[in-house]
């Protein structure tokens, strides 16, 4: 399984991006899928996380301004972005537990500046 993130680019604050993530091929067995994120000289950190029930939790920095769904049928993950701030900046990476295995997809930088 390979995970495929895009979405990511340069936005002025107070704007917004749609990140996506695709998995190739079919996948099963979906324990959780999630979005991390890693600012420069900081640790990785869970921006949102969605269970294989559909149970939704979002890191408290960006509650209120993000938005997690997927589709299943398309084997897509994604995260609605809005009143993006400087601190919101970061490398976004798609993470999906199947079974016991964690995949990652290869990260894709966001830019929050004026």
């Amino acid at each position: 399984v390979q995970l495929q993130a895009s979405g990511g680019g340069l936005v002025q604050p107070g704007g917004s991006l749609r990140l996506s993530c695709t998995a190739s091929g079919s996948i099963n067995n979906i324990n959780a899928m999630n979005w991390y994120r890693q600012a420069p000289g900081e640790q990785r950190e869970l921006v949102a996380t969605i269970s294989s029930g559909g149970n939704i939790k979002y890191g408290n920095s960006v509650k209120g301004r993000f938005t997690l769904s997927r589709d299943i049928d398309k084997n897509t993950l994604y995260l609605q972005m809005n009143s993006l701030k400087p601190e919101d900046t970061a490398v976004y990476y798609c993470n999906f537990i199947l079974g016991l295995r964690p995949y990652w997809g290869q990260g894709t930088l966001v830019t929050v500046s004026s």
